[in-house]
């Protein structure tokens, strides 16, 4: 594994639930992060965020790790979930609380 992709997983593997985004979640950089945030934070669920816009190579990398070509991008227990629009579709069925409720 490359230096980058050591660092994804370990931010990854740290965390319960864990969003790759452009900005923080008090102030998102993009609409998709915002929507994401907005998401987590009527979940409920304890979230953290890595700022992909602070660190070019995380930014790269974690398109490569997901094998998922844009951000946001969502992991629960280690595992990727996707970024914001299957996450509101997941949401919308209920299937995002009862993935985030497993995690708490």
């Amino acid at each position: 594994m490359s230096d980058v992709t050591d660092r994804i997983d370990a931010l990854v593997k740290a965390n319960d639930v864990v969003l790759f985004m452009k900005g923080s979640a008090l102030f998102p950089q993009c609409g998709f992060s915002s929507r994401a945030v907005a998401i987590l934070d009527h979940l409920g669920v304890p979230f953290e965020t890595v700022d992909v816009l602070q660190d070019q190579e995380i930014r790269a990398g974690i398109k490569d790790y997901s094998e998922w070509p844009t951000i946001p991008q969502l992991y629960v227990k280690g595992e990727f979930v996707g970024g914001s629009d299957i996450m509101m579709e997941m949401f919308e069925s209920g299937e995002l609380q009862q993935l985030v409720a497993a995690a708490a």
